[in-house]
C-alpha cells in the first residue's frame, strides 16, 4: 500500500491531496489536520470487500461496450444517450493512489481522485461522470438521506478534477446503484442485485475554496478545536475528562 508523507508547511514539494482527504477535512477539521499533518491516523474501518467486487464486475462490464463503441443496455433503459468512454489514461484514472490529478500552484496542492467510470454524451460530447455504489436495503435507493452528501462531493470533486485537466464535463453525473435482494428464498451461492440509475447535478465550486481553506488549516501551528459533532473528537474527550477525574486507568 502506498504511503503518503505528512505534510510540512516549510516544504518547497508539491503535496499529494486525495479526494478522501478533502472528504476527511469537511467532516472533521481536527481529524484532518492530525492526520495530514501530523499522522495522528483515525482508527481504520473495516474493508467493502462485497462494494469492491460489484465495483469490479461492473468495470468489466462497461468495458465490454467501451470496447465495442456501444451503449450499454442500462444507458439504453433510462434513456442515456451515451457510450462508454474511451481514452488512453482512463486505467490510471481509475486506479487508487493515482487517479485523475491536478496540480495546483496557489496551493502546491496535487489533488487527486479515482474514478469509476466515464461516459460521454454522444451529442455535446461531454463527459460524463459515473459512480458506483452498492448496498443492501429494504427500500428503493435514493441520494435523500443526510449523510449521502458524501456521495455528492465525491461526484463533484472528480468533475473538478477532470474539468482542470482540460476535458468538457457534464454538470450531470450519474450513480449506478446496486441493492441486495433479501427477500429470495436462500442465498445458494448467488447474491441478486436490482440496479438503478440516478441522476445528479453536481456544482464543484465548493471545491477550490476548500482548497484553500485546507492550506490555511495545515499551515498553520495550531490544531483545531474538538469538533463534538465528530464521534471520534467526542470519544477522545470523553476519554480525556475520564482519565482526569479517575487520575489513572488500569490497564
Amino acid at each position: 500500500m502506498a504511503r503518503f508523507k505528512s505534510y510540512d508547511p516549510k516544504s518547497s514539494e508539491k503535496f499529494r491531496i486525495s479526494r478522501t482527504k478533502v472528504d476527511l477535512f469537511l467532516n472533521c477539521e481536527r481529524c484532518f489536520y492530525l492526520d495530514v499533518r501530523l499522522s495522528v491516523k483515525r482508527p481504520a474501518g473495516f474493508p467493502f470487500n462485497l462494494n469492491s467486487a460489484v465495483d469490479a464486475l461492473l468495470k468489466k462490464e462497461f468495458d465490454a461496450y467501451r470496447v465495442q463503441g456501444k451503449p450499454h443496455p442500462y444507458m439504453l433503459k433510462y434513456g442515456i444517450n451515451a457510450i462508454p468512454y474511451q481514452h488512453s489514461d482512463l486505467e490510471t484514472w481509475r486506479s487508487n493512489f493515482k487517479g485523475v490529478s491536478f496540480y495546483d500552484e496557489t496551493t502546491n496542492f496535487e489533488a487527486f481522485g479515482a474514478v469509476d467510470d466515464l461516459w460521454i454524451d454522444n451529442e455535446t460530447k461531454e463527459i460524463i461522470v459515473v459512480d458506483y455504489k452498492a448496498t443492501s436495503k429494504a427500500d428503493e435507493v435514493t441520494l435523500d438521506a443526510d449523510w449521502q452528501i458524501g456521495y455528492k462531493r465525491q461526484m463533484e470533486f472528480y468533475q473538478w478534477l477532470l474539468r482542470n485537466s482540460g476535458l468538457e464535463v457534464s454538470k450531470q453525473g450519474w450513480f449506478v446503484y446496486c441493492n441486495g435482494i433479501k427477500d429470495k428464498p436462500g442465498f445458494y451461492g448467488n447474491l441478486e442485485f436490482s440496479v438503478k440509475l440516478i441522476p445528479y447535478i453536481g456544482d464543484s465550486s465548493w471545491v477550490t475554496p476548500t482548497m484553500h481553506r485546507i492550506k490555511d488549516c495545515i499551515d498553520s501551528e495550531k490544531i483545531p478545536t474538538n469538533a463534538l459533532e465528530c464521534p471520534y473528537c467526542k470519544y477522545a474527550l470523553e476519554y480525556q475528562i475520564y482519565n482526569k477525574q479517575n487520575k489513572t486507568i488500569d490497564n
